[in-house]
């Protein structure tokens, strides 16, 4: 689910790389995040368990390309392989805008890499998706096994719907930017499809601050206009799906926010006030990261939040926390996400 956020002049988009466990798909994304500049990637975030490598989900928004004006900033997920981790895997594809199978070449596992595929596509199809219309690349990961299954097999098995392919070697990144470049194609090109465009109104001012002129908004608007031109009248939307509760909090939160939001309100409710603290921080740094590169009194004053409030999560962060301080913290993000909600940031019901 892609939105636009007209103050950061950021189209935002989730990929997300899918595949059985311990095919390459944790490494894969620490090669992406290793090979992006640190001044253009977020923290990457990691939760193992004892049966995969990540839980829940690795969180890397990078900025890749930039569409007229607006730069497209992406945010990839990671999902675990383990069959009973399959809720989890549903709540990280939700409002994805692209997937990149990550396969595994070893002979022991292509009965996982066809039941991975599957479960993709019925879990795409219970949010109403098809993946035949879907972005999709693969990879066909660990390429270097002395013993890898074939290319022709592994194509044959996974791919005949002819979406771009690439062999890789996560360990080494050898093919991993080239499928990521593939991945980026896709999504632009169905961004553009689904006339993804930014308002025409002009990016809100601080106080005191002169407005932008009413043509701020245009220059991708106009792009993307010109691209549809000749195409196609676009699909009838898909039917509506059931859609997973969401907290308070996380019912604020913008598509790019919801899940870490989700991970803050979980904490809170099991018990566990540092770890609530810690990720609603982590949140509210990226919610600020919305209002451009500044500093933090300088983003929350053009969000117009309490500059106070805000370096007090801080503050709190870096002490033996209680309930008053978890309850404190998701109060500031609430209001985070309602002011980027004001400056035009979508929210999951938008």
């Amino acid at each position: 689910m892609s939105t636009v956020n007209v103050m950061a002049r950021e189209i935002a988009a989730k990929i997300v790389f899918y595949g059985p466990g311990l095919s390459g798909k944790t490494t894969t994304l620490k090669r992406i995040y290793e090979s992006v500049k640190p001044s253009l990637r977020g923290e990457l975030m990691t939760l193992p368990t004892e049966a995969d490598r990540t839980l829940f989900f690795d969180f890397l928004p990078v900025r890749v390309e930039r569409v007229g004006d607006y730069a497209l900033r992406l945010a990839l997920y990671t999902v675990p392989g383990q069959v009973f981790y399959n809720a989890t895997r549903k709540l990280v594809l939700q409002g994805s805008d692209g997937v990149v199978f990550v396969a595994d070449s070893n002979p022991g596992a292509e009965d996982a890499n066809r039941e991975s595929m599957q479960n993709l596509e019925e879990n795409l199809a219970e949010q109403g998706i098809t993946l035949d219309s879907f972005p999709l690349v693969i990879q066909y990961n660990k390429r270097d096994l002395g013993n890898a299954v074939p290319l022709s097999t592994m194509r044959a098995q996974l791919n005949k719907r002819g979406v771009p392919d690439f062999e890789t070697i996560a360990m080494s990144g050898d093919g991993v930017l080239d499928a990521m470049k593939a991945m980026i194609r896709l999504v632009i090109k169905d961004l553009r499809a689904r006339k993804i465009v930014p308002s025409a109104k002009p990016r809100p001012s601080a106080p005191g601050m002169p407005a932008l002129s009413k043509d701020a908004g245009s220059s991708l608007e106009s792009q993307v206009q010109e691209h549809l031109v000749h195409q196609p009248a676009p699909e009838p939307a898909a039917p509506p799906f059931n859609k997973p509760q969401l907290g308070p909090v996380a019912a604020l939160a913008p598509a790019a926010l919801i899940d870490a939001a989700r991970v803050a309100e979980t904490a809170f409710a099991s018990g566990d006030f540092e770890a609530c603290v810690r990720t609603s921080l982590e949140t509210l740094q990226r919610g600020l990261a919305f209002a451009g590169e500044a500093s933090i009194a300088h983003q929350a004053f053009l969000l117009g939040l309490n500059g106070r409030d805000v370096l007090d999560v801080y503050t709190r962060a870096q002490r033996a926390v209680n309930i008053e301080d978890a309850s404190f913290a998701m109060f500031v993000l609430a209001q985070t996400f309602v002011r980027l909600s004001q400056a035009g940031l979508p929210t999951p019901e938008q």
